[in-house]
Order: structure tokens, then C-alpha cells, then sequence
């Protein structure tokens, strides 16, 4: 990401100063910005410390390991997305969306406009591209997932979200759509087995047989 992603500019941070008081987090906290900085590697040599971290409210969020659950519903979600989009949008896993100048979360899986896709260079994208989230919870992130990072993604005006449950090692998905006035999700369908929607597209997808 560069800083032509953000809402605001901030000054260019090197690593040594985004790292020299860990884990406390530099002067001013931590930025979208900021992330494109640091290096994989942690700041005692540890290996791909910062492979996988996300900023909430200004905070670093270390992601666990995942279930196999976690990784058989991000794959098959894209896979299916991917074969049944309009040829102008595609699905993506794990990209980041710079919401704010301290906002910058990781969605399971997004759905972007095809052309922004194209740029391999990419590492993160803003709401005007992003058209829907999809963030399947796991037992570490129950609270980011059901209740922050939807708040933020309302907030930023990104139309679509869906909420995917693990009941009994089945996906159960939770479909929301963005209230304009209130700038807030509103459910509109529970889906068991089936997920048969009209927007962002037409979406028929079953969810005991997704590709593995």
C-alpha cells in the first residue's frame, strides 16, 4: 500500500523508528501507512513475525493460525465467487482495505473491481473498490469479527457483508446489507446449506459441497 490509499498523509516512518520502543507502538501510534514498512521478519529475527497482522483503532492485531474450517471456507467462497461473477468484479482472499488513517483490517475474502485486481503490486485497496467483505469467525477473533470490524466497514460505506458462522463444521452465512441513512448493517437472510442471492450478483451457491 501507499500512502495515496490513505485519508490523510502521514509523515514517512522508517522501520527503525516504527520499531525501536516494541512492543510499544511508535510516536503518534501506529497508521495504515505503517504496515507497508514493517518487515515480515520480527525485531529480534523472528520469522514472518508480521506475515499476518491487521490495524484495528490503531492497534496491531496478530492473527492466530487458522482451522482447517477457516481455509475450507475461503477457498471454496472464492472459488465459487470467481465462477459466478460479472466479468468486471472479482473475488480475493486476505487483502487489506485502508479504511482511515488508523483503520486497515483484513477481510477473509473480497469482492473488487476487476481492473484495480490487476495490479499485482497491490497490497491493499479502499472502499470505493471493495463492493463486499466476508469474514469467516474464528474462536480468537469473535469480537473483531462480529462487532468492530463491521461497525467500520458500515462507516467506510461498503455495500455488502457477510458473517460466516462454523456450526457443527458446516458454514452458516449471515447476509447484511448497508442501511444508507444510519450508515449500519442490516440482516437480510440467514443461509443454511443454500446461499441463493440477487446481490452483488447473482449468487447460487451450495454450502455443504464447497470446492475443496
Amino acid at each position: 500500500m501507499t500512502s495515496t490509499l490513505s485519508e490523510e498523509t502521514s509523515t514517512t516512518r522508517e522501520v527503525g523508528e516504527l520499531l525501536a520502543n516494541w512492543p510499544y507502538p511508535p510516536p503518534g501510534g501506529w497508521t495504515a501507512d505503517d504496515l507497508d514498512r514493517l518487515p515480515q521478519e520480527g525485531p529480534h529475527g523472528e520469522p514472518d513475525f508480521f506475515k499476518h497482522v491487521e490495524l484495528v483503532d490503531g492497534a496491531l492485531i496478530f492473527m492466530s493460525p487458522q482451522k482447517r474450517f477457516h481455509e475450507h471456507v475461503l477457498y471454496g467462497l472464492r472459488t465459487c465467487l470467481n465462477a459466478q461473477a460479472p466479468k468486471q468484479l472479482k473475488a480475493v482472499t486476505q487483502m487489506d482495505v485502508v479504511l482511515g488513517p488508523r483503520q486497515r483490517p483484513c477481510p477473509d475474502v473480497l469482492i473488487i473491481d476487476s481492473e484495480v485486481a490487476k495490479d499485482r503490486s497491490r497490497t491493499a485497496y479502499v472502499p470505493q473498490e471493495v463492493h463486499l467483505v466476508v469474514e469467516v469467525v474464528s474462536p480468537e477473533s469473535e469480537f473483531r469479527d462480529r462487532e468492530a470490524k463491521p461497525r467500520r466497514y458500515a462507516a467506510a460505506g461498503i455495500q455488502h457483508f457477510w458473517l460466516v458462522e462454523n456450526n457443527a463444521d458446516e458454514p452458516v452465512v449471515y447476509v447484511y446489507e448497508l442501511d444508507p441513512v444510519n450508515q449500519s448493517y442490516v440482516v437480510t437472510g440467514i443461509h443454511h446449506g443454500r446461499l441463493k442471492l440477487a446481490d452483488p450478483f447473482p449468487i447460487d451457491i451450495d454450502l455443504s459441497e464447497l470446492p475443496d
